[in-house]
C-alpha cells in the first residue's frame, strides 16, 4: 500500500468515526427533546435515549420525505415528535395512570 492509499484510507476512517460521532450528539438531543416532551418521569439509560433519539431522526426524516417537508426545523420536529411516540408506545403504552 502506497501513502496515498494509506491517506485515503485514514481519512475515511476519520470521515465514519466523525459521522457517527456526529450521529450520536443528534440522537442524544432529539431523544431528551422527547423524553421532555412526554409528562412524568423516565428510568432509561442515556443509551436508550440516544437509540430512541437516532430511531426517532431516522424514520421521522422518512416521513418528512414522504410529506415533502423542506423546513429543517419542520424536519427536527417530527423528529421528535416520532422519538417521543417510540419511547411512549415501548415504555409507557402498558403502564397504568
Amino acid at each position: 500500500m502506497n501513502e496515498t492509499t494509506a491517506a485515503v484510507a485514514t481519512g475515511a476512517a476519520t470521515g465514519i468515526v466523525v459521522f457517527l460521532v456526529i450521529l450520536a450528539v443528534v440522537g442524544l438531543i432529539i431523544g431528551a427533546l422527547a423524553r421532555l416532551v412526554l409528562p412524568g418521569r423516565d428510568d432509561m439509560s442515556i443509551w436508550k435515549t440516544m437509540a430512541y433519539g437516532v430511531s426517532g431522526a431516522f424514520l421521522g426524516g422518512i416521513v418528512g420525505r414522504l410529506l415533502g417537508v423542506t423546513s429543517a426545523i419542520l424536519d427536527y420536529a417530527i423528529a421528535v415528535a416520532v422519538a417521543a411516540g417510540l419511547i411512549w408506545f415501548f415504555t409507557r403504552r402498558k403502564k397504568n395512570p
